[in-house]
């Protein structure tokens, strides 16, 4: 991370069964407002997990998100999406998962 539109990494593939997700994610980051988190199916839709926020100057982002995917097919590749909406700051993706 680290610059603007930082990409996180994909996971590797996942079988699950269940209409609703819960990623929970470890991202370091020295301002966790620069960044905006998504959930991207393997459809290609994407689920927001969090919104940057100008007013967030904490460190860190260690939280767990649920989100309804139920008209989503669990099996293919789903991915998590970070981006760091302004350069000055870096971050890394510590680990995620994701559960159905």
């Amino acid at each position: 991370m680290g610059g603007q539109d930082r990409r996180g990494e994909d996971p590797p593939r996942r079988r699950a069964e269940g209409p609703h997700g819960s990623p929970p994610a470890t991202i370091r980051h020295t301002y966790r407002g620069d960044l905006q988190i998504d959930l991207v199916a393997p459809d290609g839709s994407l689920y927001r997990l969090k919104s940057s926020s100008n007013g967030d100057s904490a460190d860190d982002v260690v939280a767990t998100y649920t989100v309804n995917a139920s008209s989503q097919t669990a099996n293919g590749t789903w991915r998590l999406q970070v981006y760091d909406r302004y350069s000055g700051d870096t971050g890394r993706i510590d680990s995620w998962g994701l559960q159905f």
